[in-house]
């Protein structure tokens, strides 16, 4: 009976089908989202089909939808970056697919590296928090959205970026849409006349705040740096380069973001550490001056003398004020900063093992807070967690995650010094220095906040780790070569 049917006009009818279903029971059942099904029926194979077949080209978008992304409320307890963490997330499935399919595309170099293998142990040992987590499903909502962050930006790179073009063009990628944020805040800003006050408005629908723009901002000035120095004197692009860079100082400028400019500075001296070999005697000092602040912190509760008068600690509209008070320890954002430090210090010693679960500081920290620090924000409203990347990783994941962390990111940097001197290329040694720089600045950010879980500075951290894997097959190739 249906044998002379062919079968485009099967999927015709079966389509229509489905189209006339879901119109019945979204009319019956009142739920009008249940006509995203037909749509998504045929479009669904179609994306996925373009997804297998155009992997570098979502990588490309992805880039360059990274400064441009937004952050949207599914629900009052979900929500996620839009685009670019959709994008992760099917980067992600296809590398997958990809590798269960084709085992020998997974790239040799990464699966013997040994910072491949403490990041394996990490997620190891994030999985074991999990057993021990406070709050369970919030805990392996945080692994799972680590994992879709780690597969792309780790993995990709070192299919994706293995020539210098490539190279240079996610450079560009990342700089061109971050250089039109910039140009139309400061251009929205200015309309205010550059007021501290009116900063945040002008970052919106891109950033949440003027600490996130700034920061990733701030990161993506060595990239523009990078591109300059290797730009030759004669090009005329790079005079359009510069300018560039000059725009993006200025946009740092403008975002009042102390955090940002201290990170400007760390980046600068990155280069000199780097360059003399020192990257090993500065974190040992750094880690030193670290170990004897806390004990001396915690000696006869010296904390206690940072304690800020409540009703003095207030948000300042004038930028003078403001940075008057940071030094006077009575900016609000400082006073809070306190406030969590040292509740997350206490959550610390009660579980310093497993800690009490990724995802767990802002549900538990209010039994562990000292009135005596509490300021006329410690509400919490935006519930954001401690404003410390290491003590947040510490209290959520224990001691061992902490060190486990460390242990990856002071590999990292230590890698970029041995490739930056053992490079002979010009060019790879200035990618070299210039993830060095960034990293750096990840981490003096992260110091004040706790942005590696947030899509802009999580997705250069771990873009960064797959650039040192990269750097160092280019490094291998280089010795083969010259052999």
């Amino acid at each position: 009976m249906f044998a002379h049917i062919r079968p485009y006009q099967y999927k015709l009818f079966l389509s229509f089908g489905i189209f006339l279903v879901s119109g019945v029971a979204a009319i019956v059942l009142q739920e009008p989202l249940i006509l995203v099904i037909p749509f998504a029926w045929i479009l669904l194979p179609v994306i996925f089909q373009f997804a297998v077949t155009r992997t570098e080209q979502l990588f490309w978008l992805f880039l360059i939808l990274l400064p441009l992304s937004t952050e949207l409320n599914i629900t009052p307890q979900l929500g996620l970056d839009f685009p670019d963490e959709l994008l992760l997330m099917l980067l992600t499935g296809i590398t997958i697919i990809k590798i269960i399919h084709q085992p020998g595309w997974f790239p040799v170099s990464l699966s013997k590296h040994p910072l491949f293998f403490i990041l394996i142990i990490d997620l190891l040992w994030l999985w074991i928090t999990c057993i021990y987590a406070t709050e369970p499903l919030l805990a392996i909502k945080y692994v799972l959205a680590k994992i879709w962050y780690i597969i792309p930006l780790v993995v990709l790179p070192q299919i994706l970026l293995q020539s210098r073009e490539r190279m240079g063009k996610l450079a560009i990628c990342l700089l061109l849409s971050m250089l039109f944020v910039v140009i139309q805040s400061l251009a929205r800003h200015a309309y205010y006349g550059f007021s501290f006050k009116d900063v945040q408005q002008v970052l919106a629908p891109f950033f949440r705040n003027h600490v996130n723009y700034s920061s990733m901002l701030v990161c993506l000035l060595p990239v523009a740096w990078c591109m300059w120095k290797l730009t030759p004197a004669e090009n005329p692009k790079r005079k359009w380069i510069g300018y560039g860079i000059s725009i993006g100082l200025t946009g740092l400028l403008f975002a009042y973001s102390r955090g940002a400019w201290i990170a400007l500075l760390a980046g600068i001296l990155a280069v000199w550490v780097i360059r003399k070999r020192m990257m090993g005697v500065f974190m040992m000092l750094t880690v030193l001056a670290l170990i004897i602040s806390m004990a001396w912190l915690i000696t006869d509760k010296n904390y206690m003398r940072f304690a800020p008068d409540h009703d003095r600690t207030v948000f300042h509209t004038d930028f003078r004020d403001h940075m008057l008070a940071t030094v006077e320890m009575k900016d609000v954002s400082t006073a809070e900063r306190f406030y969590r430090w040292v509740a997350g210090a206490r959550m610390l010693a009660d579980k310093p093992i497993t800690g009490f679960g990724p995802n767990a500081f802002y549900q538990h920290y209010r039994p562990y807070a000292v009135n005596r620090f509490e300021t006329w924000v410690s509400d919490n409203k935006e519930h954001s967690t401690v404003h410390n990347y290491y003590l947040l990783t510490a209290l959520e994941q224990g001691i061992i995650g902490l060190i486990l962390f460390c242990a990856l990111y002071f590999g990292m940097l230590l890698h970029l010094q041995r490739l930056y001197h053992q490079f002979q290329s010009r060019f790879y040694r200035y990618v070299a220095l210039t993830v060095g720089m960034v990293l750096i600045m990840i981490g003096v950010i992260n110091s004040m906040s706790d942005m590696i879980e947030t899509d802009k500075i999580g997705a250069l951290f771990w873009l960064c780790l797959g650039m040192v894997v990269l750097l160092d097959s280019k490094r291998k190739e280089e010795s083969e070569l010259l052999a």
